[in-house]
């Protein structure tokens, strides 16, 4: 890690997605790691942009309008593209995002069945309090749901599930138990949708999802060709060879190159700390997400 580490940080999430805090609470967390330059990036929605701006008006911080789409791609069930810049006002941006809300609803639906199913009990109040409010419900809230649930507690505890990612992992990701597949939106869907709401698309954390280096760059080409922008080669996860080879690629085809501490609240067990990312020496390439 970088002993100084860079004052932007490209990619968060609030309570309107999968995050624990409200977007003024984000804002100022940023602000007090020394941020200057933020993006909120909840999960198909832009919901809590306007009071992260505002916040970021009040304490120095320069918001970037942003939303993280989950994607599917292939065989690969749940790639991240990241719209910076976005007309969080758009309503056909936001038609499209509820209509993948509700597909992502319905799918949430058949894993907590499939939950039941293998014998696991769920804690709904906070799943019902978030379709109540019209709010993303995705896989940590059904991860939640269970390890909350009191009656599920001995068996979390001998199978060392009784944390939400550690469940999520072994139930809830693509090939383990609970899964269920998803259709809609493909990566080119996403991109084509930040564009027409005048953002620039961006590829989140590659190695997070496609282990492979040959893999990750073929994936980096193919999506160039439907008009992707970036990619996100600077992240908590990625290695120095990881971030050099993206950052090298992207130089080569005149891609922006960001970074991110992916910050999901105080307690999580990756992503509790602003600037927890290194750029290990190389100079990102932010184009019109930093003028």
């Amino acid at each position: 890690m970088s002993a100084d580490p860079p004052t932007f940080d490209l990619q968060s999430h609030s309570l309107h997605s999968d995050g624990a805090l409200e977007p003024h609470e984000v804002v100022a967390d940023a602000a007090a790691a020394g941020v200057e330059l933020l993006a909120l990036s909840d999960h198909d929605t832009v919901d809590g942009v306007k009071e992260a701006i505002d916040a970021g008006a009040e304490l120095g911080v320069r918001v970037v309008p942003a939303v993280e789409i989950s994607s599917v791609d292939r065989n690969m069930q749940d790639l991240h593209v990241l719209g910076y810049l976005v007309d969080h006002h758009d309503s056909v941006l936001r038609d499209r995002l509820r209509t993948w809300r509700d597909d992502r609803e319905r799918r949430a639906e058949a894993m907590g069945a499939a939950l039941r199913e293998l014998g696991y009990e769920l804690d709904e109040s906070e799943i019902a309090r978030r379709r109540s409010e019209g709010k993303p419900i995705g896989r940590p809230h059904l991860a939640d749901a269970v390890v909350r649930h009191p009656g599920n507690s001995q068996r979390l505890k001998e199978e060392g599930l009784d944390e939400r990612s550690a469940f999520l992992e072994a139930y809830l990701i693509d090939g383990k138990p609970a899964f269920k597949l998803r259709t809609t939106p493909t990566v080119s869907e996403s991109i084509a949708a930040i564009h027409d709401a005048g953002g620039v698309a961006v590829w989140a954390h590659p190695f997070w999802d496609i282990e492979a280096p040959p893999e990750v760059l073929e994936t980096i080409d193919r999506f160039r060709d439907w008009g992707l922008d970036g990619v996100e080669c600077f992240y908590t996860t990625h290695t120095r060879e990881q971030a050099e080879l993206l950052a090298d690629r992207c130089g080569s085809l005149g891609l922006l190159s960001t970074g991110s501490s992916d910050f999901h609240g105080p307690a999580h067990r990756l992503f509790s700390r602003f600037r927890a990312f290194s750029t290990y020496g190389r100079e990102p390439s932010l184009g019109p997400i930093a003028p």
